[in-house]
């Protein structure tokens, strides 16, 4: 019987698709990497499990980055397993190449890169073919309800209406893959001609938006505060006093940016008009009119990560996880990487379901609003909020019919958030009465503004909080009932003055303002409609955009400082490079926002993939050359001169591309030779660290310092006088206080206070320099010849280590659980205890020991071999039940096989855990078997670190021996004897 291939892109998906079919389908059995009944075979993969790379013959390898090997344009890409899942690829290219498999259906995320992660599983799948030769068709899901489910696989999709969004993916990935590793390697040549390393990391929709961020704050540094003067009155009529505030009204808009008609630029003026109304008379004429104010739109992703950033500070990042939690575990809401605001129209019944959901939930503070939508029939056809011409492959995030339980508090404010929008589109708008009052004195016009709430409307869901942004304004401001004036009554002027204020600078980018300059490419648009007009040519995707601005984060191009996102040294540094290499692609956001625009397109079948990708090519072959073939000697850009004098010749210190310089005394020469790189070790300085080096001669300890060789690491950074150049140098200083060891310097701990014993040699341990130390390992006036050698630095892998730290450490052995370490060779943090190593003589790593969660799993052979190897074989076959004759055969005959005697005697073999048993197999073993078969168990599944093939990466069998994610390969004999009885 033939069967359908299902694969999923997580295996909790897989699990919710086998839940939903099993009524419809039967009952499935579980496999280890799959389930399978009559019908299907569902199996998963683990995010992508397979990457795009140069053929062999087109690839430059790392270290070769010069500009003789670029540009890197392959005809073609070949595909790779990625390394940490190739397991996992290999058991699903098992499922897809079965013979009884006729067809295969993509339940990958309903997406642009849920279809790239299936594409690249069925070519790899295909081999030197590239196919498979099967069938297949799409399932597109928007909810993750099992009805939701099923109703997917009724309608799924065939293969000719995926083509362009697969041509979409595909070409998204290679011209990320050509512009990044071009473009990165180009730019890091280009900065390495110097001498050392400098990696400079481009990206096609990384770098032009962080060129937004690095405008924003050249805007910032380069705004001159202006002094200006508002006219404030207080008037007095019958019925009471109000405010009001002067205008001119003949203003027009000029080239003037910061004018408005309320502003006076002369306090000489601006006094003038104050004492010329004060104690004056005043006519009063009014205009009051109705407004009213619609609800916002419903989410997309890329409006609800600015709402929860602005309402809660939740990251992008964390906003998109959250919003995949409540779609994919709790089924709460849709899909959620989405950029529609709209429903399809269709969807009507299910916004009426999912009302009654809301009403006959738990939620006391919103069921009644639901409640009172359905009676009141607010529940309807609106154009607005259903409309297919808005809706694309997916339709706004709302929640589903499923009441969820269980959430976490950041999941329910998220859920909350989503539940108030959705009910609050379709509650009638609200409706304000707004009142415009001129008051006109001796020539001078002054307005007063009135905003009173009549009907709430929608902002009845939203509370006090609403009812706050309209009625909690100083008297006078908008949101404020005016006291009555009749009609032809004059008013007094009681008191009027004029305040001094101050023009403030554009604020600088938070996450929700830079995701709304994202999908506006940088425009400035804050009316929705026109936002989402615009959204086509935004700056990636939806789903793609906090992964954008934490890759910038994590390459140390932006700094986040509370909600506000800082561009770094080291961004305007690339920013200066692009744009004196004229690399407008990479520039400009609204450029990068049109190829954005034409992936839309393919998707639709509107533009070929073959041009999309010529069009690519050309932009890479042009960054290239213009890299390749620049020869002036600095970047022209916006360059800072230092305060502090020369050290050599007193002369101005300015800074050019690549370093801070002398440029004589009158800073326009030549200067006398002294100068320090911007960049040391991959690092670029700030300005205010580069003025602080200069004055102090020192500065440090600092993070972020890369060595040749690509490894973090921590150093001060000093000015020495070389003598023999007669010049000054910069240079490194590791804190390692050999020097005074060499020199026989004799150091006088005299004063301070010991941390405790060391415990190699039980003397004192005191601060030294960068580390904490024996006084016997160093030269003093007791000892002039070190002892010891007990030495721990003040800063490990990044990670500082405080001195009430290393007094626990000298008192109890360890440390607490630290958790700022960074693997020099991973790159990642990770968290450990220091502790002192008697057997190694220092402080090492000692890791949390991590129980699994899950006992291994006993199969009925596995039960029996074991029972075999303690001689119980017959009470083990009776213990496992086989629940037929034919399992039992089965069971007797792997008795039998196991209590077949050995040829080799089993004297000195010792048996091996339950544990360890799951990967060498049950048989008693020397050690030395033990670990010649744990070797070829870690080869097979490729384990050992890429980057040190002596540290061992555990998967989920290995853990359970090991008990802890990675080890050296020194220690795998000691670890295995604690597993051999």
């Amino acid at each position: 019987m033939t069967k359908t291939l299902v694969i999923a892109e997580k295996p909790s998906v897989a699990q919710d698709i086998v839940r939903a079919l099993t009524p419809v389908a039967g009952k499935f059995e579980k496999h280890e990497d799959h389930f399978e009944n009559e019908r299907y075979v569902v199996t998963s993969a683990v995010g992508h499990l397979v990457e795009i790379q140069a053929p062999e013959e087109f690839d430059v390898k790392r270290g070769k980055w010069s500009f003789a090997h670029l540009p890197v344009i392959p005809p073609y890409f070949d595909l790779k397993p990625v390394d940490k899942t190739k397991s996992r690829l290999n058991a699903v290219v098992k499922q897809a190449k079965r013979k009884d498999v006729t067809e295969l259906v993509n339940a990958c995320d309903a997406g642009r890169e849920g279809e790239l992660i299936f594409r690249l599983i069925e070519q790899y799948a295909g081999g030197a073919k590239g196919t498979l030769a099967k069938p297949v068709r799409r399932l597109w899901l928007q909810s993750m309800t099992p009805q939701a489910i099923r109703d997917g696989f009724e309608n799924l999709r065939s293969d000719q209406q995926m083509q362009g969004l697969a041509s979409a993916a595909r070409s998204r990935s290679e011209a990320d893959w050509l512009v990044g590793i071009n473009g990165t390697r180009a730019m890091t040549a280009f900065n390495s001609r110097d001498g050392g390393f400098f990696l400079t990391t481009v990206g096609r929709v990384q770098t032009p938006t962080l060129s937004l961020v690095v405008e924003r704050e050249e805007k910032i540094r380069k705004f001159v505060s202006r002094d200006y003067w508002e006219i404030h009155a207080g008037f007095h009529a019958e019925a009471g006093e109000y405010l009001g505030k002067w205008f001119d009204p003949k203003w027009k808009k000029s080239d003037d940016p910061e004018a408005r008609a309320d502003r006076v630029w002369s306090h000489h003026q601006a006094k003038d008009i104050a004492d010329a109304v004060r104690g004056k008379a005043a006519t009063v004429t009014e205009e009051s009119k109705p407004t009213t104010q619609a609800s916002p739109l419903l989410f997309d992703l890329t409006s609800l990560q600015r709402e929860a950033n602005g309402k809660f500070g939740f990251s992008a990042k964390t906003t998109l996880a959250l919003a995949q939690s409540l779609y994919e575990r709790h089924k709460a809401l849709t899909y959620p990487r989405t950029d529609s605001r709209a429903l399809p129209e269709d969807y009507l019944p299910v916004a009426r379901q999912t009302f009654g959901m809301l009403a006959g939930s738990g939620m006391r503070h919103l069921a009644p609003f639901a409640q009172q939508a359905l009676d009141d029939g607010y529940v309807r056809p609106s154009k607005r909020i259903f409309d297919n011409s808005k809706v694309s492959d997916h339709f706004a995030i709302i929640p589903t019919t499923q009441a969820p339980s269980g959430l976490s508090e950041a999941e329910q404010k998220l859920y909350d958030l989503v539940v108030r929008r959705f009910m609050a589109v379709f509650f009638p708008s609200a409706e304000y009465q707004v009142t415009t009052r001129i008051s006109q004195v001796v020539g001078h016009s002054f307005k007063t503004e009135g905003k009173v709430l009549i009907k709430p409307g929608w902002l009845a869901i939203y509370g006090k909080e609403a009812a706050n942004e309209v009625e909690d304004g100083k008297a006078g401001d908008k949101g404020q009932p005016l006291v009555p004036v009749k009609p032809g009554e004059m008013t007094h002027t009681e008191f009027a003055e004029a305040k001094g204020l101050k023009t403030k600078p554009p604020a600088r980018y938070s996450e929700a303002t830079l995701l709304g300059a994202m999908e506006s490419a940088g425009k400035q648009i804050d009316d929705d409609e026109l936002r989402e007009a615009m959204q086509e040519k935004g700056l990636g995707t939806p789903a793609t955009r906090a992964a954008i601005i934490e890759g910038l984060l994590t390459e140390k191009y932006m700094l986040r400082e509370g909600r506000e996102l800082i561009p770094t040294a080291k961004a305007f540094q690339l920013m200066t490079l692009l744009r004196g290499l004229d690399v407008q692609e990479l520039c400009r956001a609204d450029l990068t926002g049109e190829w954005e625009f034409k992936l839309a397109q393919m998707e639709k079948g509107q533009l070929s993939r073959e041009a999309f990708m010529q069009q690519i090519q050309a932009m890479t072959e042009k960054l290239v050359k213009k890299a390749k073939e620049y020869d002036r000697d600095t970047i022209p850009g916006d360059y800072a001169t230092l305060s502090t004098p020369c050290p050599n010749c007193g002369g101005v210190v300015k800074e050019n591309y690549r370093r801070y310089a002398c440029t004589g005394a009158n800073g326009a020469g030549e200067g006398c030779g002294f100068s320090f790189t911007k960049s040391p070790a991959g690092r670029t300085f700030e300005t205010a660290e580069a003025e602080q080096l200069l004055r102090d001669r020192r500065i440090g300890p600092l993070e972020g310092f890369r060595s040749k060789a690509g490894w973090p690491f921590v150093a001060e950074v000093t000015i020495a006088r070389d003598e023999e150049a007669g010049n000054y140098k910069l240079e490194f200083d590791f804190g390692d206080d050999k020097n005074a060891e060499e020199s026989g310097e004799i150091v006088d701990f005299a004063g301070q206070e010991s941390l405790g014993a060391c415990p190699s040699c039980g003397a004192p341990v005191y601060e030294h320099g960068s580390n904490y130390v024996c006084s016997k390992s160093v030269p003093t006036a007791q000892q002039p010849t070190p002892s010891c050698t007990f030495k721990s630095g003040k800063v490990i892998l990044q990670q500082p280590v405080e001195r009430a730290q290393m007094q626990k450490l000298l008192a109890t052995g360890k440390t607490d659980l630290l958790d700022k370490f960074v693997s020099m060779r991973t790159r990642r943090a990770f968290k450990a205890f220091l502790a002192w190593d008697k057997e190694a003589g220092k402080v090492n790593f000692e890791f949390e020991q991590r129980e699994s969660k899950y006992p291994p799993r006993k199969t009925a052979a596995a039960k029996t071999g074991a029972a075999s190897a303690r001689g119980t074989g017959a009470g083990a076959v009776k213990a496992s039940k086989p629940a037929t004759k034919a399992a039992a055969k089965k069971a007797a005959a792997k008795t039998t096989a196991a209590k077949t005697p050995r040829k080799a005697s089993t004297a000195a073999g010792k048996a091996p855990s339950a544990q360890l048993a799951a990967v060498i197999g049950t048989e008693p073993v020397a050690r030395p078997e033990a670990v010649k078969k744990m070797w070829d168990y870690i080869k097979a599944h490729n384990l050992q670190d890429p980057q040190d093939k002596r540290t061992i990466v555990a998967d989920d069998k290995l853990r359970a021996v090991f008990g802890k994610d990675r080890i050296g390969m020194f220690e795998l004999a000691g670890i295995l004897g604690q597993h051999l009885a």
